[in-house]
């Protein structure tokens, strides 16, 4: 895994290719794609611009589909993402991207809240400007590469998915609790009999794993979280290691059921006794472009210049309410009227 989890913006300045990825059309968001292709086509006109090859692609913009190849130079692959929605349109923007690096993704909100989303879809010609010129910073946000294995330890005929939040080995409709051995650097870890077990990337923790009890970890970290769905034994506790790991989740031969295997809650498959899934760090992160980057000096917290402020920080507090006793959640709701 890289170190320099965050730094200057390193696709072509200015871009020359666009991916545009969006939620369902819903009214407001084709009237925020019409407003971006319109000051697009006017204000850079060089750059081309993709869509996914679906039906309700826009007109005028070219059909893309994931593992595209481009005729013509290198420089006409996708050198920017831009996603309109929700953290779950930022997810399904990775998930296009199984193999190989990830372009870097500009993602805008429409109205919901998450921590994914660091500028809202009325700020995109700010946003969009700063990236184009270089001013942007990104965070390489780590991703799991997990494969998958049969029960006499042969791969599967799949290749390994590039997941951004976590993998889930769970119990699905089956009402009994399912028998897990966890595997960690080729030493058996523990038996787990829980409803289910979690790994998750940083970015993740704040997500299923948070709601199952897990740590939150920073996203400039790289490693593994390990989380248990309500174990039956009360001393298991979440673990989180380092990104050099590799982590083996086999579903026991003495198991009584099935367990249903889902990645970013996207996909679902079933493995049975003695079958597996490996989880390890992808080498292909996905490049965030940060707010604080691009933010004007009045608009980041006092003493901190723009470019150095953590999203992060501010994604806690305002979207989780970090520590927020009763009383200072009573001055916070007083603050805003």
């Amino acid at each position: 895994m890289r170190n320099d989890v965050q730094d200057r913006s390193k696709f072509n300045i200015p871009p020359k290719s666009l991916l545009i990825v969006n939620k369902l059309r819903t009214k407001p968001v084709v009237d925020a794609i019409a407003a971006l292709l319109s000051y697009l086509k006017e204000q850079h006109p060089e750059v081309r611009v993709f869509h996914e090859e679906r039906s309700d692609r826009p007109e005028g913009v070219d059909p893309w589909t994931p593992g595209m190849v481009f005729k013509g130079p290198e420089s006409e692959k996708i050198d920017l993402v831009v996603t309109l929605g929700g953290d779950g349109t930022i997810l399904h923007a990775s998930s296009l991207f199984k193999s190989g690096e990830v372009p870097p993704v500009l993602s805008f909100s429409m109205g919901t809240l998450g921590f994914l989303l660091p500028f809202h879809i009325d700020d995109f010609v700010k946003a969009i400007e700063s990236a184009f010129a270089g001013n942007a910073t990104v965070l390489h946000r780590m991703r799991l590469s997990c494969s998958f294995q049969r029960k006499d330890g042969s791969d599967k005929d799949m290749d390994p998915w590039q997941v951004m939040n976590e993998v889930t080995l769970h119990r699905g409709a089956n009402p009994h609790l399912i028998t897990i051995d966890i595997y960690v650097d080729d030493q058996h870890l523990t038996e787990a009999v829980a409803n289910g077990i979690i790994v998750s990337t940083p970015t993740g923790s704040t997500a299923y794993s948070l709601s199952a009890g897990g740590p939150i970890v920073h996203p400039s970290l790289s490693a593994l979280v390990l989380t248990p769905i309500c174990p039956r034994s009360l001393s298991f506790r979440p673990l989180v290691f380092p990104s050099s790991s590799t982590v083996v989740l086999k579903v026991s031969d003495r198991s009584r059921a099935e367990a249903g295997l889902s990645m970013d809650g996207q996909v679902s498959y079933m493995l049975g006794p003695g079958e597996a899934v490996t989880v390890q760090a992808s080498l292909y992160p996905v490049p965030c472009i940060n707010r604080s980057s691009i933010a004007e000096p009045d608009v980041t917290r006092e003493g901190v210049p723009p470019g150095k402020e953590d999203d992060w920080v501010r994604d806690i507090n305002n979207l989780l309410q970090y520590n927020a006793t009763f009383r200072s959640k009573a001055l916070l709701r007083h603050s805003r009227t």
